[in-house]
């Protein structure tokens, strides 16, 4: 049987050691692309963009920019006010 070229989400979920939604929260940030296909759009990820995700995460963390928490005694970035201005005044919520 020849090598599979698509993944299921939890295939690549097992391969990356996460669970079935950090893999898909992966796919909605655009960090690893894939596709929907199907009448139940079911999502799959190339083998070769899973490998492709990889190197690029192993780049970035040999570079040095992967985020890192922040420290106990720093704020969290959330709590900053926000670097643009937002829409016309008006609250959220």
């Amino acid at each position: 049987m020849p090598t599979p070229r698509f993944l299921t989400l939890d295939d690549v979920a097992e391969i990356l050691n996460v669970s079935w939604s950090q893999a898909y929260a992966l796919v909605r940030r655009k960090e690893l692309i894939a596709i929907q296909i199907g009448g139940r759009g079911q999502w799959r990820v190339e083998v070769d963009e899973l490998e492709r995700f990889i190197q690029r995460k192993y780049a970035e963390a040999r570079a040095g920019t992967v985020p890192e928490p922040p420290a106990p005694d720093e704020p969290a970035a959330q709590d900053e006010a926000p670097a643009t201005p937002t829409t016309g005044g008006r609250s959220r919520g």
